[in-house]
């Protein structure tokens, strides 16, 4: 049996929240980098959230160009800052 898929609407809102949710742990990780190194657990942690968030979003990008090649758009997982909720 087949899984579903996302719908277009899905993906925008995924994308939309996955955006929102890197930036946020990118402000977490300069903050804490800027307290304690770089290399240490305290920041090495939310570096590689963050970089996994990417990732997430960069193979999500791909279902959706395959699944919905017509409707499918960059800014549906990268979304301008401007329009970030």
């Amino acid at each position: 049996m087949t899984k579903p898929r996302y719908t277009i609407e899905q993906h925008e809102h995924l994308g939309m929240r996955l955006a929102v949710i890197r930036d946020e742990l990118l402000h977490l990780y300069v903050d804490v980098s800027n307290a304690y190194p770089k290399t240490g657990p305290e920041a090495r942690h939310l570096g590689r959230a963050y970089e996994t968030i990417d990732k997430a979003r960069c193979e999500l990008e791909n279902a959706m160009f395959r699944e919905h090649p017509e409707q499918g758009a960059t800014s549906v997982y990268y979304p301008p800052s401007e329009t970030r909720r």
